[in-house]
């Protein structure tokens, strides 16, 4: 008799095991160090989440260049890795598992924001309709310039050589990061990208930078410990896509080819509208896919459980959640009530906000 799969199920992805489906979406909270470094609060905030399936940890740039907001954390430099090392024992402690997603923000970037006043750099020299979080609050994005052939050659080491950083730094693996119009989404969008060489125009062309970094990021630590991270509706950051069907099918297809341990889609964002178009296209798209799948966008228990039920997800990624209820998954399976979260202390701050959520108090 085949085994019920619920959310409250373990299973294997990739070389690790998790212990439930309810998995910790990336969050940016804007609270490292300005070098880079993690804040020294982060280690309790991330061993708090611990009951996880799994945690992937907020979005952390590879290069300097990749920084497009304050305060977020990197992977680039020696004390980066000795940073995250008190974050991931302080997890593995507390029982918990931990993937690190690799970022570089490309074209989102605001000119004031370390390291010396740059211009961001995109696929192409064209401005996106969208804001940043600088040390004045949110500002419009600057003027990109297009990365040469070879900035895009180094920029793939650079993706390999910080996944090697985040083994090092004891990550359980990596999450690259291909979605929310940041760098390699820019790359994949048709309205992104109008390179005229072999990495614009058509589909596989498209592809190519993030298939590199892909395969070089396999290259360095394997298959089995990297996830990418993917939005076919498009809905952030100004990236529009005149067949979003077309590419995510053949990009999703190239990412099921390489047995990697998990493809985590972003299906919608809480707030945006619904269409039954954009359901069929998450529907398309996700059977090109035959790994283990992770569902995010305004998921809850009811919509969270019939997705794993009906084999739709394997686990499902929680966000505000999560900030709110440190014990989410816990929570989930007593049916306790869930603690709102306090949107004002999302970005930047203290610990107000970050570590003093409480713990449900479960009867016995």
């Amino acid at each position: 008799m085949k085994q019920q799969i619920s959310l409250f199920t373990p299973a294997q992805m990739g070389a690790i095991t998790v212990p439930n489906r309810v998995f910790m979406a990336p969050l940016t909270r804007n609270r490292a160090n300005s070098d880079g470094t993690p804040w020294e609060k982060s280690a309790l905030y991330y061993a708090q989440r611990a009951s996880a399936g799994l945690i992937i940890t907020e979005a952390t740039q590879i290069d300097p260049l990749g920084k497009g907001y304050i305060k977020t954390p990197g992977i680039h430099e020696p004390e980066h890795i000795e940073g995250w090392k008190t974050i991931t024992r302080a997890v593995h402690a507390a029982g918990g598992r931990i993937f690190l997603q690799l970022w570089h923000v490309g074209r989102i970037r605001h000119s004031s924001i370390e390291p010396k006043g740059e211009a961001p750099v995109a696929p192409s020299a064209k401005k996106a309709d969208a804001q940043t979080f600088t040390e004045k609050g949110f500002e419009p994005t600057s003027e990109p310039r297009a990365l040469s052939k070879d900035e895009i050659a180094a920029l793939v080491k650079e993706y390999a050589a910080s996944a090697r950083a985040a083994i090092d730094a004891g990550f359980d693996g990596v999450e690259l990061h291909s979605a929310n119009g940041y760098l390699l989404n820019q790359f994949l969008h048709s309205g992104s990208n109008d390179r005229d060489d072999e990495f614009g125009g058509s589909i596989e062309n498209r592809m190519r930078f993030p298939l590199q970094a892909l395969d070089a990021i396999i290259a360095e630590i394997g298959a089995d410990r990297v996830g990418v991270r993917t939005s076919p509706l498009g809905e952030a950051n100004d990236v529009p896509e005149e067949n979003p069907k077309a590419l995510y099918e053949a990009y999703h297809g190239e990412l099921d080819k390489r047995k990697i341990a998990y493809l985590h889609s972003i299906e919608g964002f809480p707030g945006n509208d619904e269409s039954n178009e954009k359901a069929e296209l998450i529907k398309s798209v996700r059977k090109a896919w035959t790994g283990f799948y992770i569902a995010n966008g305004g998921y809850d228990k009811a919509t969270a459980s019939k997705a794993i039920e009906e084999g739709h997800a394997d686990a499902v990624a929680f966000g505000r959640d999560f900030i709110s209820n440190p014990d989410l998954p816990i929570r989930l399976a007593n049916d306790a009530e869930l603690t709102k979260a306090n949107q004002e202390t999302f970005y930047g701050g203290d610990e107000k906000g970050y570590t003093d959520y409480p713990f449900a108090t479960l009867g016995r």
